[in-house]
């Protein structure tokens, strides 16, 4: 971090409009850990918490305007990366990024076909692997994971902790598979390059999970700023989350699945 008390996070990230998941949850995420949070647009959506309606990708060059423009006038001490939309935007994002020489760099891949074509049709999923030599940390669910890795979807820690490898030997520094999709007690499974850790959490019985891989990815990027080595972040992120998600049901956003309270901490004071 620099020599600021409060260090700068960056979102790279989809536009939620109902403030969910995407720029502004991650934003949210920011704050609430006590750092001043930045956004750049990758696409426009038109979603709620019953579900996703339409996705429109900014322009490549637009995408890459505005990362430019954040690297060249302000210190930036992490980078959380969410939806890229298209190859074209992937790419701008990582030549920009390694022009910046961006540092804690995370990357939670959306990769979901229920959007259109699939992401595999369209050469995103390719595009996403380009990024991961940029990036200290790539957070895949169950199924992001399976799609990098060319492989079924895990179905326990052994198989999560083989497509981890696969994402490190891909390029990433370290690969989080988050294992909220298992069966049982959620488990996360982290191979950093030469271990493997596993990270324990309680099953929160909520359905306002909307945005919860933007809300771990974006904390852990956030204590990465901050200081902490990976180790120490993933599990204070977890920890945030859950009582982000224990208190969920107080905030009651929308009539579908809603976001977990980001500011559970701060409106209890």
């Amino acid at each position: 971090m620099s020599a600021r008390n409060i260090p700068n996070v960056l979102s790279i990230a989809g536009s939620d409009p109902s403030g969910g998941a995407g720029v502004q949850a991650d934003i949210k995420t920011f704050s609430a850990l006590s750092c001043y949070g930045m956004g750049v647009i990758t696409a426009l959506t038109a979603q709620n918490t019953r579900g996703v309606s339409l996705v429109h990708a900014v322009p490549a060059e637009i995408a890459a305007a505005q990362i430019d423009a954040i690297f060249s006038d302000i210190a930036v001490d992490a980078v959380k990366i969410g939806m890229l939309a298209d190859p074209g935007v992937a790419d701008a994002v990582a030549n920009s990024l390694a022009q910046g020489k961006a540092r804690n760099v995370v990357f939670d891949p959306v990769l979901d076909p229920t959007l259109g074509a699939s992401a595999n049709a369209v050469g995103l999923l390719e595009a996403a692997r380009r990024i991961l030599p940029l990036v200290d940390l790539v957070t895949p669910n169950l199924q992001e994971a399976a799609a990098f890795a060319g492989a079924p979807q895990a179905r326990d820690t052994e198989e999560m902790a083989a497509q981890a490898r696969a994402l490190v030997e891909r390029g990433a520094k370290a690969a989080l598979v988050t294992g909220g999709h298992l069966a049982g007690e959620p488990i996360d499974v982290l191979f950093d390059g030469s271990k493997v850790r596993l990270f324990r959490g309680k099953r929160i019985e909520t359905r306002h999970t909307h945005g919860t891989g933007c809300a771990l990815s974006s904390a852990i990027a956030a204590h990465l700023a901050h200081g902490a080595g990976l180790v120490e972040a993933i599990a204070a992120a977890k920890d945030w989350l859950e009582g982000a998600l224990a208190a969920a049901d107080a905030l009651r956003v929308g009539g579908g699945n809603g976001p977990p309270h980001h500011f559970f901490a701060l409106w209890r004071q």
